[in-house]
């Protein structure tokens, strides 16, 4: 059995990604951060299979502030491949905390790195990096590979440096490592402060109701939107190639959050236009307007491509949310 630890495995795209390596036999090693509340919901059906946890999912506390720690697991654990999706991943958050942001997402990917290549790991194991379409940021689209990164938060900032760092690595120490440049991916299983979930949710709960109005800011922001169950694939998809590279996974459609609202209202049967309103508070100080990625090179080199449509992955989300509140 091949043995995979995932930073972030109690995130989104760390549940998916978890699912997906267990029904390949993997043995799965992931890290979680100390709370004082549980925050381990996503993953809490494979917590609660006795012939999965603690059998072939190991769960270790640890952050990516604490170098120690991460040498400590990897040392341990020993995995085939790592698959780093921890962040402070919410752009609007990140001009709040832009020092944290780039302690976790920018510094603690070199901390993961180094630690790989101290335990003398880092010809053996393969790497695989959370990179992000914001990279791209002012850059006119289609984004690929090749279009100038531009990046316009902290959180972009902080990612670029993790991705030059990746490639530093690769040169540099022979690794197998590899980063997805990752656009938009949602799903049910998104944290509640991103604006996809907050639709979603909002026009359930106004379907309910439960609530009357819903407030969002910049709904002309353009962004090209896939499901995470389809990109995790691809993440593991890089790490089965016989060298590391950097990849574009995106679905090359562009939708705007206006279509967003409505695709979600419209499943209701309601019109978005008598409920949202917007407010500059949720504004950023530096906007990216508009995000579409080209995955020719993803789908050439790895064989992949996504299984979920725009309309289809909205009406899942609110169909969610529909379902929890009951």
């Amino acid at each position: 059995m091949k043995k995979a630890l995932i930073t972030g495995i109690t995130g989104q795209d760390g549940s998916y990604l978890t699912e997906l390596l267990l029904d390949k036999d993997y043995v799965v090693h992931g890290i979680v951060r100390r709370a004082s509340s549980f925050n381990r919901q996503r993953i809490e059906h494979l917590i609660q299979d006795s012939e999965i946890y603690n059998q072939r999912l190991f769960l270790h506390y640890g952050d990516m502030t604490d170098s120690s720690a991460l040498n400590r697991i990897i040392e341990k654990t020993r995995p085939d491949e790592v698959y780093n999706l921890a962040a402070q991943s919410h752009v609007g958050i990140s001009f709040g905390v832009p020092e944290y942001t780039c302690d976790v997402d920018a510094i603690g990917v070199v901390r993961l790195l180094d630690a790989l290549r101290e335990t003398g790991m880092a010809g053996t194991t393969r790497f695989y990096q959370a990179s992000t379409s914001e990279l791209f940021g002012s850059s006119p689209p289609p984004q690929s590979e090749t279009t100038p990164f531009r990046p316009r938060s902290p959180y972009a900032a902080a990612k670029l440096c993790a991705h030059w760092m990746v490639v530093n690595y690769r040169e540099g120490y022979g690794m197998h490592a590899s980063s997805g440049i990752l656009f938009n991916h949602e799903s049910p299983r998104r944290g509640e402060n991103f604006v996809t979930r907050k639709i979603a949710l909002g026009a359930a709960r106004i379907k309910k109701g439960l609530a009357d109005s819903l407030t969002l800011g910049n709904l002309d922001a353009r962004r090209d939107w896939g499901h995470a169950r389809d990109f995790v694939k691809a993440m593991h998809l890089m790490l089965q190639q016989p060298r590391g590279d950097d990849y574009v996974v995106a679905t090359g459609e562009m939708h705007s959050v206006r279509e967003f609202l409505e695709e979600a209202f419209g499943h209701l049967e309601l019109d978005w236009r008598d409920f949202v309103g917007t407010d500059p508070r949720y504004t950023r100080p530096t906007e990216v307007d508009a995000l579409c990625g080209d995955p020719s090179k993803a789908m050439g080199v790895l064989g992949w491509k996504p299984e979920t449509d725009f309309a289809s992955l909205v009406r899942e989300m609110v169909d969610a949310e529909m379902a929890r509140l009951g």
